[in-house]
């Protein structure tokens, strides 16, 4: 039965990879197939298709979906009134002809947009007018988009909505979460300065050697307050340093986003448009959580778990150091939404390393806290990627190429920490 379930997992990867299916709708029929496999009934028990699988499963991801609305809110309020888009002026009329110095500025600011909303939002929030400055004082594009894309990995080990993920796929408490991230962020932080220094200085060339095209005419809003400008740090300040739960945390950065950059008379319809559009910006997530809660919920069956325990805790490493190098060879697979890729089959791979009880808690969620530095910047299928190397001139993957030496390191490192602390 264990090895029907994992020929099944091998069918939706292949499903998934080839683009037959979308990866919301083959997590969908992956869950229905374990549970069928584990021989689930249909109907009339908690651990029935229709009421454990479907109706259960599809919400118990509800406070990540909502968090992740929340930041999609707070980021379509930065780019509506202008806060994002004012950073990235800020830091170019600073760094002036530098390209090293502009490119670190829009790096800074894109770990403010990867700490507030992920995937393509973060992407454009910093690289609309951040990836354009660049390439103007000499950065080569494919290091134009790859910066903004390490800022944004950067930033998501302070991302709220991807603490309450893991919290929630994992079913491990927020602050063993926020724990591990606390520690993760440095490294990301170090690795990403690193890549930004290396691909300027060796790859930036000068207006007076090439021809350069012009940007795209953007129509300029005016600039936000300076009181406006520190909008991302709100939440963060508020969950990290206060420990305020992630929702309060979320809706305080939305109100100060609000009432420091929008007059009295107009808050409301400001707040309804913008929340609207939200929407939009989150509905694909919101689709893939619903699925991924689903294909939990059928790992976590009984039958399910039963069959696969003994096979999974038979391959899988066991001791501190052959947990970093298995694990660590095994990166790839979570790109081009490879079977460890967390916000895919990787959220049932790790729900079967939960429930079977191979790790501990806190070490599964290090491992795809790790595997997520990775895939979030490196996977050439994510909207962040596709979007930051189009925009920058480039295919998704040179931007790949470009930065998967780096993201890997972040990776070694998250896994040794995990290994360290945890086994």
């Amino acid at each position: 039965m264990g090895i029907a379930i994992l020929v099944l997992m091998a069918v939706g990867v292949v499903l998934m990879l080839t683009r037959v299916l979308p990866t919301a709708f083959a997590l969908v029929f992956l869950a229905i197939g374990i549970a069928l496999l584990a021989g689930a009934p249909l109907d009339g028990t908690d651990d029935s298709i229709l009421t454990g699988v479907l109706q259960t499963g599809s919400a118990a991801l509800a406070s990540t979906m909502l968090a992740v609305l929340l930041g999609s809110w707070l980021g379509t309020l930065m780019d509506e009134t202008g806060i994002a888009g004012t950073l990235v002026r800020k830091i170019v009329e600073f760094g002036g002809e530098r390209p090293s110095i502009v490119a670190l500025g829009v790096f800074a600011v894109s770990i403010l947009c990867g700490s507030i909303t992920g995937s393509a939002p973060a992407a454009m929030l910093a690289g609309v007018v951040g990836i354009p400055a660049m390439i103007a004082v000499g950065v080569r594009p494919v290091a134009a988009g790859g910066t903004v894309l390490m800022g944004i990995s950067a930033g998501s080990p302070l991302e709220l909505p991807v603490w309450q993920f893991l919290s929630d796929a994992l079913g491990a408490p927020v602050a063993d979460v926020k724990a591990i991230m606390i520690k993760l962020f440095p490294m990301a932080l170090v690795v990403g300065i690193a890549y930004v220094l290396v691909r300027t200085r060796r790859g930036a060339r000068h207006a007076w050697a090439v021809k350069l095209e012009r940007p795209k005419a953007r129509v300029r809003r005016g600039d936000a307050p300076w009181y406006a400008l520190i909008t991302p740090l709100v939440p963060i300040v508020l969950a990290l340093g206060l420990a305020v739960p992630i929702v309060p945390s979320l809706l305080a950065g939305v109100v100060y986003a609000l009432v420091t950059t929008t007059k009295w008379g107009e808050l409301n319809g400001r707040a309804l448009r913008s929340l609207y559009k939200a929407f939009q910006v989150a509905a694909p997530p919101i689709a893939l959580f619903v699925a991924i809660g689903m294909l939990l919920a059928a790992v976590k069956l009984p039958g399910a778990k039963n069959a696969l325990t003994p096979i999974v805790s038979a391959i899988s490493p066991s001791g501190g150091l052959w947990f970093v190098v298995v694990f660590v060879v095994l990166v790839p697979l979570c790109l081009f939404r490879g079977p460890l890729n967390v916000f895919g089959l990787g959220a049932g791979v790790a729900g079967v390393l939960v429930t079977g009880g191979i790790y501990p808690l806190p070490a599964v969620v290090g491992l795809m806290a790790s595997y997520n530095q990775v895939f979030s910047v490196s996977d050439p299928t994510s909207t962040q990627t596709v979007w930051a190397a189009q925009y920058a001139g480039v295919r998704p993957e040179r931007a790949m190429v470009s930065t998967l030496p780096y993201t890997w390191v972040v990776a070694l490192g998250g896994m040794v920490l995990t290994a360290v602390s945890y086994l």
